[in-house]
């Protein structure tokens, strides 16, 4: 579901001054980021109840397979074509396994030991690894004090919901660094996008429908390793992971795209900071897990922290717009 951050996609080209312009959704842009944010925001909740049923990498099969069917069905109504160059699908290879198989995975298996809300609050540092990584990797990124305060600020906060100054006490070492290590696998993913599929020449939907579709086949090899073939579906869980690939996968990055070429990414990734909140929201309503007051609080610290780190000066702003083939895809 993640993401969230985010999700991060590929910029059309930009239109002739001619050109016709694209006719207007008949949904107004702000339903469909509060679609968007619901639906990213429910994703943790829908991994806590598939994996009540299934194994972690049975949801995460099933999340690929349902998000792949439905933007297979866009792209056949779309007539959008696959990418033709070996270098962009072994490019992509790689790419499913940091933006889907690797964090989807490890989001299922954290959830296994720790609540869908902490879950939740991980995936939100994503943006955090982003800024951390890409000043040593990406040479345009220049650090500032703004976003160095960022950083310095977002981890506090994770420090905060975690329960530093009590030892971490309660807490799951296991089940948080899996989310943590989830959320940092994005970060990874998207950079190596950047510098490897910009300019392929294929759409950002066909490379995205390309995409799930590899990380579904690297599940279907560790699948007969690590798990057996279910003896029955029940209902609930079975509804949830249909719910978080076609919904939580397929839909919300169709809903993603629609928004950043409408809106623009800036506004389109400001979904990544209603993820949190509505994941806790989901988590303690409808799961009855506990809250205690750290979290909502070092949530807080985490969000500012990362706004902070997304922040640039307005003559760099254009040129440093993140370029990827899938969202978070997903950013959860």
């Amino acid at each position: 579901m993640s993401a969230p951050s985010a999700p991060r996609t590929l910029r059309p080209p930009a239109a002739s001054p001619r050109a016709p312009r694209a006719p207007r959704a008949a949904l107004d842009w702000r339903l469909r980021f509060a679609a968007l944010s619901l639906i990213w925001g429910f994703s943790f909740l829908l991994i806590k109840v598939g994996t009540d049923g299934y194994a972690p990498f049975q949801v995460t099969f099933g999340r690929l397979l349902f998000g792949t069917a439905v933007l297979a069905a866009a792209m056949a109504v779309r007539r959008e074509r696959l990418p033709r160059s070996g270098r962009t699908w072994g490019h992509l290879f790689v790419a499913a396994f940091f933006l889907n198989a690797l964090p989807f995975s490890l989001f299922a298996y954290a959830e296994l030991t720790i609540p869908s809300t902490l879950a939740g609050i991980c995936n939100a540092t994503s943006p955090l690894w982003g800024m951390a990584l890409s000043l040593v990797a990406l040479s345009e990124d220049r650090p500032t004090r703004r976003r160095v305060a960022g950083l310095g600020l977002g981890f506090i906060g994770v420090l905060t919901v975690l329960g530093a100054w009590q030892g971490f006490s309660g807490l799951d070492v296991t089940g948080t660094a899996m989310a943590l290590l989830a959320s940092l696998s994005y970060p990874v993913g998207w950079i190596y996008v950047r510098r490897t599929l910009a300019g392929s020449g294929s759409s950002t939907l066909a490379l995205t429908g390309s995409q799930l579709f590899l990380g579904m086949v690297q599940l279907a090899l560790v699948l007969p390793v690590f798990t057996s073939v279910p003896e029955h579906f029940p209902l609930l869980p079975t509804l949830a992971v249909v719910a978080l690939g076609a919904l939580g996968t397929g839909l919300a990055v169709l809903l993603q795209y629609g928004l950043v070429e409408e809106v623009g990414p800036t506004t389109a990734q400001m979904v990544t900071y209603f993820i949190p909140v509505i994941a806790t929201a989901a988590g303690v309503t409808l799961l009855g897990e506990e809250l205690n007051w750290n979290t909502p609080v070092g949530a807080l610290v985490v969000l500012a922290g990362a706004a902070l780190t997304q922040s640039r000066a307005r003559g760099a702003a254009g040129g440093s717009r993140r370029v990827t083939g899938g969202r978070p895809l997903s950013r959860n």
